[in-house]
């Protein structure tokens, strides 16, 4: 199973962006959809978290500007990310876990999202 995220970029300060992350295969036993940030030197750091039955979670520097949803049907994961500043540059990158037989978990490649003026 390969994550494909897309929707990274350039933008100014204030702007906007949506990422995507879709699977290039069905994901039998389909759990916490996530995205995650990392910044050369520093640790790979949870932005949000989207849970199989419902609720979502946030780290609190991006909570109120930063939005996670998730189409089960699609097996797609999206994180709308408004009010955009300079220190949310990073490369993110898409996380799903899945529960079949085992715990499996995948990632993205990552997409870099650039905030400058």
């Amino acid at each position: 199973v390969q994550l494909m995220e897309s929707g990274g970029g350039l933008v100014q300060p204030g702007g906007s962006l949506r990422l995507s992350c879709t699977a290039s295969e069905y994901i039998y036993g389909l759990d916490t959809m996530a995205w995650y940030r990392q910044v050369p030197g520093k640790q790979r750091e949870l932005v949000a978290r989207a849970f199989a039955a419902s609720g979502e979670s946030y780290t609190a520097s991006v909570r109120g500007r930063f939005f996670i949803t998730r189409d089960n049907a699609l097996q797609a994961v999206y994180l709308q990310m408004t009010n955009l500043k300079p220190e949310d540059t990073a490369v993110y990158y898409c996380n799903v876990d899945a529960v079949h037989y085992s715990r499996e978990e995948y990632w993205g490649q990552g997409t870099q999202v650039t905030v400058a003026s």
